[in-house]
């Protein structure tokens, strides 16, 4: 091949600013003896270069294969232009463009070099809270605006020292225009408050912090996103205390651990956990308790798991560091009452968790979007994302095509909106449940803010097709003010449409869709939650559901599981029988009045419903008749089961319906035979991932469809969805399962804008 001289231009996009890839590509090519320039712009990367041709053809290779850690490439473009003769190889000025945008890198936990730094007496960021680079640190929750530079950032007022100015200017520095870099000498500082008042600052106030906690206090933490709320996860009673004030008596706590080794012994931690738990993520991972651990049973009641992460800012490290006396696992929770968002802001939290806190281990770095820890596990030895927030959002996700500019609100509980511009959408981080007007500030926010840093005006408006969720009276009202199209999308197809994003579908092809969730408003006004659909991204058809039963007061039969249980044997005919666990619970007058709710259909709305299913079944059996949190009682459920139980119960499909008459009397046939929970819980599971596989056996001989998108918070079940992807796996069918995004409804805002987009093309 000839060595003479040829030109080449290239343009990178994705996530290509902001983490190091200008500075590699000023060592790549001085690294393959190429001259010329490479410089930011407001759509990406654009570089020009001369070299020989096997050198131009090594650098694409480099860049396309081994990118920097935190870069996420999207396109690669090359054109060859004229040798330009340039002298060497330089990094230009950035050159803006009006209307252009970039995608920000999520905020990324510190990197093995930071950590280096950070235990060395010798270095000058040695023990300091704040030390980051261009592979790690805070990124989205310190951005106000584009272009990702220093003044648009909350880094803004803190003036670069000479030592951090000149590592900032050096190319070949690894914290070469890290807009986070700051050192002792000029950047943030960490404080011990108590009652509002400055205690101490820097080392010792963290370690009076470790202090309060090894002594059984609550102290509030200030971390990349908001407030976390700290304490000594083996103290039973601080433990208590907590959950007191924060006024959440069930629901499983966050935890947090030094290193790997800290958490394996508490848990059991598999080659794929240990990987998703060191990800740069750092998320929170579901993992098996060992009996063994001494971490308080309060920390995650009635529970076989604990959620756990590790260290992902410096200050979380130089907190948890190991010491005689101090505790291996800190519970590590969101800074809340319960159902508020976390808060973030100095002001926010020293009045909210004033009550929750006994003292305040914070600093002077502004947070400027809240954010929350994402929460994932294995499923089927797969990662599986419950919660997509720090370390996921906002990387977009890649679309199968060139769509408009649209906002989807999305669902009600766990709610995400979603922007998409062209090929990529900006699925939101975690908003919460949309049920108080502090939960719709932020949800409000966010959207203003994605829309201003991604230039984002929608065309068209996606929402529920439920009147009354929060997020589709937001959606009818900008509709309506901005003259902006509106589409209402059922929430069930929306999970199919989700998921077929996720996986990159792009054909119309119908698909099997089983959308298995809690709640879901149905276009003919009942409570879907147990659909069986055949559709694509456009239209779907409802192929089966689980049959309907009444839902006795509404919401209330949410919280309640015995009145889910109640409505299910009325609506199959069968007794009320007083020795029955449901039936005990409920006294004389609330039983009188869920018979008066069904009899006479007064606040009792027909729900096909899978979870409440689950509720019915968990309550049937004396497992859970008060849900503290929304799935608690299928989450016990799955807590009791066998898993060498391989048995079924009996059921039923016949013109589109599930019928299950036989299931719930299967159940009571063995409960009443003293056949044990573990047994009755596993022949149940069974059972309903038997109902999935010969659904879709029976549309494939009539449809010839041979795969199956699995969507719908009731696959946060690890045990039935590992039963039900097995099933069908090995009978021949491809299985579709979300891997980017949540398959519970932080999904939902992605399928909506998914229909949308068909509707409106």
């Amino acid at each position: 091949m000839s060595n003479s001289l040829a030109g080449l231009r290239l343009r990178v996009t994705g996530i290509v600013q902001g983490v190091g890839f200008r500075p590699f590509i000023y060592s790549l090519a001085e690294d393959l003896a190429l001259k010329g320039w490479v410089r930011n712009t407001s759509a990406g990367v654009e570089i020009e270069v001369d070299g020989t041709p096997q050198a131009l053809d090594s650098f694409i290779e480099a860049i396309r294969n081994n990118p920097p850690p935190l870069a996420r490439i999207q396109s690669i473009t090359s054109e060859a232009i004229s040798p330009q003769s340039f002298s060497d190889f330089s990094i230009i000025t950035s050159q803006p463009s009006e209307g252009d945008f970039l995608p920000i890198s999520p905020d990324i936990t510190t990197c093995s070099d930071c950590l280096r730094e950070l235990m060395d007496p010798q270095d000058r960021r040695y023990r300091y809270p704040f030390i980051n680079c261009t592979n790690c640190g805070p990124r989205f929750t310190i951005v106000k605006d584009i272009p990702y530079d220093r003044p648009f950032t909350t880094m803004a007022d803190f003036l670069l020292c000479p030592d951090c100015t000149k590592e900032y200017h050096d190319p070949k520095n690894r914290r070469f225009h890290a807009q986070p870099i700051a050192c002792p000498t000029c950047g943030p500082q960490v404080s011990f408050v108590i009652e509002g008042r400055q205690q101490s600052v820097g080392e010792d106030a963290i370690q009076i912090a470790r202090r309060w906690i090894m002594e059984g206090k609550i102290v509030a933490v200030k971390g990349l996103g908001g407030y976390l709320l700290a304490c000594d996860a083996t103290n039973p009673l601080v433990v208590a205390t907590l959950r007191l004030r924060k006024k959440r008596s069930d629901k499983p706590f966050a935890l947090m651990a030094f290193d790997l080794s800290a958490i394996e012994n508490h848990c059991s931690v598999s080659s794929a956990e240990a990987e998703l738990l060191t990800s740069i993520q750092h998320p929170i991972v579901i993992l098996e308790r060992k009996p063994e651990s001494n971490v308080a049973a309060e920390c995650a009641p009635n529970q076989p798991t604990f959620g756990l992460m590790l260290p992902y800012t410096p200050l979380h490290t130089l907190l948890l560091e190991p010491a005689p006396g101090f505790p291996q696992v800190l519970v590590m929770t969101s800074g809340n009452l319960s159902e508020e968002p976390i808060a973030f802001t100095d002001e926010d939290a020293m009045q909210r968790l004033a009550t929750l806190a006994d003292a305040f281990l914070t600093h002077n770095r502004p947070i400027h979007m809240r954010m929350d820890d994402s929460v994932t596990s294995i499923s089927a030895h797969q990662p599986a994302i419950l919660r997509r927030a720090r370390g996921y959002a906002p990387s977009p996700i890649i679309l199968p095509g060139d769509f408009p500019a649209i906002l989807a609100t999305g669902a009600e509980l766990k709610n995400t909106f979603c922007l998409t511009r062209q090929t990529q959408a900006f699925l939101s981080h975690h908003i919460g449940d949309l049920e108080n007007f502090e939960t719709l500030t932020s949800f409000e926010q966010g959207i203003q803010h994605y829309q201003r840093l991604y230039r984002i005006n929608p065309e068209v408006i996606a929402c529920d097709l439920h009147p009354n969720y929060l997020a589709t009276l937001y959606a009818k009202d900008r509709s309506l003010r901005e003259g902006i199209p509106l589409v209402s999308v059922q929430h069930h197809h929306a999970h199919l449409a989700a998921c077929l994003a996720d996986n990159g579908v792009s054909h119309s092809d119908p698909i099997i869709g089983l959308s298995f969730d809690g709640t879901g408003y149905g276009t003919d006004g009942a409570v879907w939650g147990g659909e069986v659909l055949v559709g694509s991204y456009k239209q779907y058809l409802r192929a089966f559901h689980l049959e309907y039963t009444p839902l006795p007061g509404g919401d209330a039969a949410v919280h309640r599981p015995s009145r889910m249980a109640l409505s299910w044997l009325h609506t199959l005919g069968l007794e009320w029988e007083p020795d029955l666990p449901p039936v005990m619970d409920l006294c004389y007058e609330e039983r009188t009045i869920i018979s008066s709710q069904i009899s006479h259909n007064i606040n009792a709305p027909l729900t096909s419903s899978m979870g409440r299913l689950f509720d019915a079944v968990s309550a049937l059996i004396g497992i859970r008749q008060v849900a503290t949190y929304e799935g608690q009682a299928a989450i016990e459920l799955e807590a009791a089961v066998d898993p060498y139980e391989t048995g079924c119960y009996e059921f039923s499909f016949s013109e589109g319906v599930i019928t299950i008459h036989q299931l719930i009397e299967g159940i009571i046939r063995d409960w009443r035979s003293g056949r044990s929970n573990a047994l009755i819980s596993a022949k149940f599971h069974n059972t309903i991932a038997r109902i999935a596989l010969e659904i879709c056996q029976s549309l494939r001989v009539k449809e010839g469809i041979t795969t199956v998108a699995l969507s719908g918070g009731v696959w946060q079940n690890r045990t039935l969805f590992a039963r039900t992807v097995y099933n069908l796996e090995a009978n021949g069918f491809l299985v579709l399962r979300h891997h980017q995004v949540p398959v519970n409804d932080g999904c939902i805002a992605l399928g909506q804008a998914m229909v949308a987009a068909q509707v409106s093309l």
